[in-house]
């Protein structure tokens, strides 16, 4: 047996803009502050990523903009990756569907589903705008979410997590213009995620996942796994070829594969087929997702769904690290809505260790958090003095104590129970009580090899 493998993923962010600091304060931010934490451990951690650039809410930018997609998701991956080198944001494995290289492997595993018949050709029903003919999904639909009725888009709703599509959407109409939804027949793959509900139940019982995430799969068992299509006619995404030519894969699906491939890449560069990609993943011993909530569905159910019927026979999911959402002066932030603040723009105009330790403290891990720029500067103004050591210690901590801050510090950044405000804490602590060995925290939590 080889040394043990623990993969962390963060999400692909979607290239319609840039990330804000919502995004770092999430899964971003946490996913690199764990695999530091765990390498400083002596473990062998893999972090994989990448960009979704196959959603909708891209084209629909760019439409609305007056922009060329493919000029603006060049810009947006630019400046996502700048953001990620301003916040010493790290990782191994960087999925990019701008890479020649992409599509084909994409295709290849669709292929592979299809002709294996894990998700057969069959009609269903899809729905289209009456007025503009688009097919409803992502941003094209708008209503309000069947279980937990908030706004939402098609895929996900953003407040409860669940599934969203026009069947189960209050009010539903197309996202673009307004119009009624039209009932249409079309021939596309589906994935019965009911065919693998012992493989998932299973894994769900030995997985650490957060409560909402498990009310959520209960929900979704009570009322009977979905059925899904991974392909539809539509004008935004990779075109299918052999038996799905005339259709474009579903962006979830392709984010599902693309961390399918990408993991087993960066365990075996070699690998280059189906075979190869479930051998890579056999040889995972730990995977964990860091997620915002409003992913759950996708990452707890969807893609692991995909994974089964892709033929990856024992699901690797060791747990997910979840987040709520963190606003921005009372409000979501927004990169449709240009609400909150730019990554970048912070990232440039303020020391990234004292970025990195604020957005730890203040992370949305356990309940919703909210971030202003007053709370931001006087946590600066206490921070930078402790981090120069130049303030006056005017008690030093007993090196006892010292030990036992240091000890829970280290253990918050655990994926399991991971708690970053609890490491933080714990280095102020120590900073405040002249301590300069402060073990891995400090460099885990400010991105630093200090």
């Amino acid at each position: 047996m080889g040394e043990p493998i623990t993969v962390f993923t963060f999400p692909q962010p979607t290239v319609n803009g840039p990330l804000h600091v919502g995004h770092l304060s999430g899964p971003y931010l946490a996913a690199d502050i764990a695999a530091r934490a765990a390498r400083a451990r002596g473990e062998r951690v893999v972090v994989t990523t990448g960009l979704d650039v196959h959603q909708n809410y891209v084209l629909t930018r760019a439409e609305n903009e007056g922009v060329e997609a493919g000029v603006m998701t060049a810009d947006f991956r630019a400046d996502i990756k700048d953001t990620y080198e301003l916040a010493r944001i790290g990782y191994d494995r960087f999925t990019d569907p701008l890479e020649d290289e992409h599509a084909p492997i994409i295709r290849q595993l669709m292929n592979h589903l299809v002709t294996s018949g894990a998700t057969p050709l069959r009609e269903v029903t899809l729905h289209a705008c009456t007025d503009c003919g688009r097919t409803l999904h992502e941003s094209y639909l708008s209503g309000f979410c069947g279980e937990c009725k908030a706004p939402a888009a098609g895929g996900a709703c953003e407040q409860c997590g669940g599934f969203t599509h026009v069947e189960n959407m209050i009010d539903p109409v197309c996202g673009r213009c307004g119009g009624e939804p039209r009932p249409f027949a079309a021939t596309v793959p589906v994935l019965r995620m009911e065919d693998h509900r012992e493989a998932l139940v299973s894994m769900w019982l030995r997985a650490d996942l957060p409560l909402a995430v498990r009310e959520l799969i209960d929900r979704n068992l009570t009322a009977g796994l979905p059925e899904i299509a991974l392909a539809y006619p539509t004008n935004w995404g990779i075109e299918g070829d052999g038996p799905l030519t005339g259709l474009r894969i579903g962006p979830y699906t392709e984010v599902a594969l693309a961390d399918l491939y990408g993991i087993a890449r960066a365990v075996d560069p070699g690998a280059g087929d189906v075979a190869g990609y479930l051998a890579a993943l056999a040889r995972v011993d730990h995977l964990w997702h860091f997620l915002g909530l409003d992913n759950a569905f996708w990452y707890a159910l969807y893609w692991r769904a995909v994974w089964a019927a892709a033929g990856v026979a024992r699901l690797p999911l060791s747990g997910l690290v979840v987040n709520e959402f963190y606003t921005f002066d009372g409000a979501k932030f927004s990169t449709s809505r240009k609400h909150g603040i730019g990554a970048t723009e912070l990232l440039r105009a303020e020391d990234p260790s004292i970025v990195r330790l604020f957005l730890a403290w203040d992370r949305p891990d356990r309940y919703r958090s909210d971030f202003t720029l007053n709370s931001f500067r006087a946590f600066a103004d206490r921070i930078e003095p402790l981090l120069a050591g130049v303030q006056r210690v005017s008690e030093a901590l007993d090196p006892a104590l010292a030990a036992i801050e240091r000890a829970r510090g280290e253990s918050a950044l655990r994926p399991e129970g991971f708690d970053p405000p609890l490491a933080v804490r714990s280095l102020l602590t120590l900073l405040a009580g002249g301590v300069q060995d402060t073990g891995s925290l400090r460099a885990a939590l400010t991105g630093t090899d200090r």
